[in-house]
């Protein structure tokens, strides 16, 4: 079994390495994914730039490092990395910190995990997120710059950051209010954020996986039983709501086409990851590792069984219950929008779509893996 989703993986990974992966406006030393196949002339000179959507493609390429170590793939990291600072004009910041947040994740993962690295660059992301957070305006961390929206979306991937960076403390304190603010009290599950100190009332699968991801990650770094709990509560809330069929829901190309995987991703950390514990806590904390693992494979089976072959290798939709439609040049593309990416007229086009699919296969490897999963 395991070696049937190292296979997939490796598929994944190939179908991303052969249409998407290409140099930088042609320099030597330098890659980024185009954020569209088919892709337009636009396309392949990076005149899109969906910086997100970069960091998570650098997360995926750590995945497959971990599953099937290999010299060239260190090389495409490396050239990953560089490329993001060069395209995003010699920066590794901008104006939106569920950004920075999900880059300094993937850059710390790198660093940690396989050796590449760039100190410097998590440094500068750390004191972004840390000192973004203004409780006396009601947060939270805010969305972006400048705005009064604080959201799941950003403090969620900032907390997970700031917990591996040695910030435990800010850490907890974000975990805290994300638990205290937006936790609906009916389905438990986490809503989008707070706006003048409303309520943004929407549920989204990724808002989930944050939530999920921070609060485990406390869990094994502070030993409080409040984190175990919050997961557990979680955990059952996405099965009963997020997951029709057993199958984690989608929610469409653009920036939506993120949103099912990065819920994977911390699925498959509560499964490796929630610890042990004694009496009925131990019961609902294996309860909680079972349900988010069959949560895991039963949607990347479901994707998988789902997908389109072009040319031997898989190309995924955005829902993975029903049959992916193969793409075609021209049409509507991805556009950024009011601060989000809208999808593209057939989803699967975006790279978003292809990297979920690409990272629900590597959570599934690593549930397969008798060894111990690094996060």
């Amino acid at each position: 079994m395991e070696q049937l989703w190292a296979n997939r993986a490796a598929s994944a990974e190939t179908a991303i390495t052969q249409r998407h992966l290409r140099r930088l406006w042609w320099l030597p030393g330098t890659q980024l994914g185009v954020v569209a196949w088919p892709a337009t002339g636009r396309d392949r000179r990076f005149g899109t730039w969906h910086y997100w959507w970069q960091a998570h493609l650098l997360d995926c390429l750590v995945d497959a490092e971990l599953r099937d170590p290999q010299p060239e793939r260190l090389t495409r990291i490396n050239r990953q990395i560089r490329s993001h600072r060069l395209r995003n004009i010699g920066k590794w910041t901008n104006d939106y910190y569920d950004d920075m947040a999900w880059l300094a994740l993937a850059l710390e993962r790198s660093e940690r995990l396989t050796g590449v690295g760039r100190p410097k660059a998590l440094s500068t992301l750390a004191d972004e997120l840390f000192s973004a957070w203004v409780p006396e305006d009601g947060g939270g961390i805010p969305w972006r710059r400048q705005d009064q929206f604080f959201n799941a979306p950003a403090n969620g991937p900032a907390g997970i950051f700031l917990a591996r960076y040695d910030r435990l403390r800010r850490a907890e304190q974000m975990a805290d209010w994300l638990d205290a603010t937006l936790i609906d009290p009916e389905t438990h599950l986490v809503f989008d954020g707070i706006k003048a100190g409303s309520l943004v009332r929407a549920q989204y699968t990724y808002c989930q996986g944050v939530v999920l991801g921070l609060e485990t990650e406390l869990a094994v770094r502070t030993g409080d039983p409040v984190h175990a709990h919050r997961v557990h509560r979680l955990v059952a809330a996405v099965a009963e709501h997020m997951a029709p069929g057993g199958v984690i829901k989608g929610a469409g190309g653009g920036d939506g086409g993120l949103f099912n995987a990065i819920l994977a991703r911390y699925l498959a950390w509560v499964a490796l990851n929630l610890p042990e514990a004694t009496g009925t806590d131990g019961d609902a904390s294996r309860e909680a590792r079972d349900t988010a693992r069959t949560l895991v494979l039963d949607s990347a089976r479901s994707a998988w069984d789902h997908r389109q072959v072009v040319d031997g290798l898989p190309l995924f939709g955005p829902f993975w219950d029903r049959a992916a439609e193969l793409p075609r040049a021209g049409g509507q593309q991805a556009q950024f929008v009011a601060g989000a990416v809208n999808a593209s007229e057939i989803p699967e086009r975006d790279l978003s779509v292809q990297l979920s699919g690409w990272m629900l296969m590597e959570a599934a490897h690593t549930l397969t893996d008798e060894e111990e999963n690094p996060a």
